[in-house]
């Protein structure tokens, strides 16, 4: 039998960690092991990206695929978040949990999502070249293009590249492209898109680095405006030791300009910017300096915060990795672990199932639902975003006030201790895959 041919949409962190886990089975030589494609629309890979982080079973599959080492070098060592107010002035404080073992804003494996996808990309590469010289095809990597079209008959999926006009065909493609994911759209249908994608409270989102100041820290500072808005200033890695990442966020469920951009995606950036500017237009804090460097960055991306729900991940050959599946949405803090688990998951599911692709898809579906579900369980039933982010200045005063008398109590610490992350209930099944030995990225250069 042939070996499997498999186009992955989406150089990001599931699909290049499902890559390298596919060619990760001991029981098959360099020759049997999947031929893989991997289809990226950016014309190279992008380094920006919100800050994210690694927990629970997401530390064990980043540790079987080798790549602990390069992450931690990448973590940007935030030391906490704080509340401030109008003038700087911190209302809470809560540090960062150093351990692992306690559910707190700040996790011990913080990092920016462009560096992860970076890390799991040149991983995947240097697979690649290992089945490469035991004899393999490895891995092929198309940046700078997308699908036009993609078509099915139950054997096989066609496709043909927007830009090269190329045709193929594969056994299975996997779309791994993201929240507003073109793969499901062109399979399930774009009428589906709003049942299927839910945005959380009205909110939007929008990222982007701006220079660090003698106000920034190690410290996370989150400012509440009135009107249900805010700002987050975060540190960056190691690399960028003079600049910080921004968060800016609306809750607006009335006004459709919002939604209309998000629909645009990078291309309409400067909408996007044009709005998010109006929106802080006059807020206090350090707002005028924040709003100012959006304008400029280059590095900006907006988007609504959603999470995707689906009664199933796959249609024929055709299933759905990652954001573009089961996005958690950021409030979760479950990203990169549903990340990592739907990329181990889904090469674990067609290792047991190597002549079996429907066997393969139904058992991916079977173990990855509870945790897509534990994962898109909001804190206070999605309703936390409503009291976190408050329409008045008085009202975020009192919020202040009780987040200081909560503090004062001890509460939040005792509650941490014996609730734990949430990444921590999911299970990490072994499927046979091989432990892969440590990549250090000083080895590549």
């Amino acid at each position: 039998m042939a070996p499997l041919s498999v186009l992955i949409v989406g150089c990001g962190i599931a699909g290049t960690p499902f890559a390298t886990f596919l060619l990760s089975n001991p029981s098959q030589s360099a020759k049997e092991k999947p031929h893989i494609t991997i289809l990226e629309r950016a014309s190279t890979p992008r380094p920006q990206g919100q800050n994210i982080d690694i927990r629970g079973a997401g530390v064990t599959i980043m540790r079987k695929m080798g790549i602990e080492t390069a992450v931690r070098n990448s973590i940007t060592h935030e030391e906490g978040v704080q509340f401030v107010d109008d003038r700087n002035g911190i209302w809470i404080q809560m540090a960062a949990d150093k351990t692992g073992k306690v559910q707190t804003g700040t996790s011990d494996l913080e990092i920016l999502r462009g560096r992860l996808a970076e890390i799991c990309w040149r991983r995947s590469q240097a697979r690649s070249r290992e089945v490469e010289r035991q004899g393999g095809k490895g891995i092929e990597y198309i940046f700078g293009d997308y699908l036009e079209t993609l078509e099915q008959d139950g054997e096989k999926v066609y496709v043909r590249l927007a830009k090269s006009g190329e045709r193929r065909s594969f056994d299975l493609v996997v779309g791994a492209d993201g929240l507003q994911s073109r793969t499901r759209q062109m399979v399930w249908g774009e009428a589906g898109e709003e049942e299927r994608v839910r945005q959380v409270a009205g909110m939007y989102g929008a990222f982007f680095s701006l220079p660090k100041t003698s106000n920034d820290s190690l410290w996370r500072r989150w400012y509440s405006a009135p009107g249900r808005r805010g700002v987050m200033v975060r540190p960056c890695d190691a690399t960028q030791p003079d600049r910080m990442t921004a968060f800016m966020m609306i809750m607006n469920t009335t006004d459709e300009r919002l939604r209309s951009a998000a629909r645009d995606g990078r291309k309409g950036a400067e909408m996007q910017k044009t709005l998010f500017a109006e929106y802080f237009k006059g807020m206090k804090w350090e707002c005028p300096r924040i709003v100012d460097e959006m304008l400029k960055a280059d590095d900006f991306y907006y988007d609504m915060i959603a999470q995707v729900k689906m009664e199933k991940w796959s249609k024929g050959r055709v299933v759905l990795l990652g954001d573009a599946g089961y996005c958690a949405s950021p409030i979760s803090g479950m990203g990169t672990t549903l990340a990592f688990n739907g990329a181990y998951n889904l090469a674990g599911a067609i290792t047991r199932h190597p002549d079996d692709l429907p066997a393969a898809l139904t058992t991916y579906e079977t173990k990855m639902r509870p945790i897509v579900d534990l994962a898109q369980r909001l804190p206070l039933g999605g309703q936390a975003p409503y009291i976190i982010n408050l329409e008045t200045a008085w009202g975020i005063w009192i919020r202040n006030r009780i987040l200081w008398l909560i503090a004062l109590s001890g509460i939040v610490e005792l509650a941490s201790r014996f609730a734990g992350p949430p990444a921590d209930k999911v299970k990490v099944e072994e499927f046979g895959l091989s432990q892969l030995e440590e990549w250090r990225e000083e080895d590549e250069k």
